[in-house]
């Protein structure tokens, strides 16, 4: 049971247009759990969904190099909630197969079989990130190759991001979507 329960419908007026911001345009579930605690305080809702949606839909990063960032940190955070739903739609939308979603969850993944040198790079800098809040010198210059500028800004907004997604979700205790795909177990 989360510690703060999400909202249930009929929803206000003003929280039931902000709902149907925050999912994407013909989706048949509910609004996301996270989307319905968040909308117990809806000005830090609104915040929240600048960023987010900013992140998601006008990036400057590759949808798939996106989801792939995305489904490591939110592994490596232990957060199934984040994972499961993205691996149930946004990555498969992006071309991540069943086995890279699958790799991200495995340590010392980055060097497989499974991922481009660009991607390796990611998974690199997610890890780095995650154990030290810091980037090497290496795992910069590994990227470097790949993005420009703007891209490694974004790119690390985004590691940041969604590790305070995991957090947040996490710290809620809240359950994963009856939708989403499981989070593997090791």
């Amino acid at each position: 049971m989360p510690r703060i329960e999400p909202l249930s419908p009929p929803y206000p007026a003003s929280v039931d247009q902000a709902l149907r911001r925050w999912m994407p345009p013909d989706v048949p579930h509910e609004p996301l759990a996270l989307f319905r605690v968040l909308h117990r305080h809806p000005e830090l809702a609104s915040r929240m969904f600048s960023l987010g949606a900013g992140l998601l839909g006008h990036g400057l990063l590759p949808a798939v190099d996106r989801e792939i960032v995305i489904a490591r940190v939110t592994a490596r955070a232990g957060c199934a909630y984040e994972w499961g739903v993205h691996a149930a739609t946004l990555a498969q939308r992006a071309g991540l197969s069943q086995e890279q979603l699958r790799a991200t969850t495995e340590a010392g993944t980055a060097g497989s079989a499974a991922w481009s040198p660009r991607h390796a790079a990611l998974l690199d800098a997610v890890d780095e990130l995650h154990d030290t809040a810091r980037l090497s010198q290496f795992a910069w210059d590994a990227l470097r190759v790949h993005y420009e500028d703007a891209q490694l800004l974004e790119l690390l907004v985004l590691i940041g991001w969604y590790r305070t997604i995991s957090c947040l979700a996490n710290g809620l205790l809240l359950e994963e979507e009856t939708w989403a795909a499981p989070f593997p177990t090791r």
